[in-house]
């Protein structure tokens, strides 16, 4: 199992959070997202926030790859219509590549 951390701004705006929020209440995904996530390798997804920063956690298979999950996405409708929703919430962070949303964290400290 592989363990990963991102994170990614929200528009500071606290109507567009709370809209967000609601998408990511149990029940309110789009259909057909949860199980494209599942169908990918990842076991396991939590997204936290403060303020308007978000952080995602994920636990995938082995077989989980981001090449894979994003050839898997762009091929599915349904997850392009969410993607399309989301980013009227979404902000990159001022160092995301260009059309970068989620960024990778780098782990710096571990208790041992």
């Amino acid at each position: 199992m592989k363990r990963y951390f991102l994170a990614l701004d929200l528009v500071d705006d606290a109507e567009k959070i709370a809209e967000y929020e609601r998408w990511h209440k149990a029940g309110n995904l789009m259909p057909g997202i949860k199980e494209s996530i599942l169908g990918a390798g990842i076991l396991q997804m939590e997204i936290y926030r403060t303020g308007n920063r978000l952080v995602m956690t994920m636990d995938t298979d082995d077989s989980f790859s981001f090449e894979r999950k994003a050839a898997m996405d762009q091929a599915n409708p349904s997850v392009q219509e969410w993607e399309k929703l989301m980013w009227k919430f979404q902000s990159p962070l001022p160092w995301a590549k260009d059309g970068e949303k989620w960024v990778f964290m780098d782990k710096i400290f571990q208790l041992s």
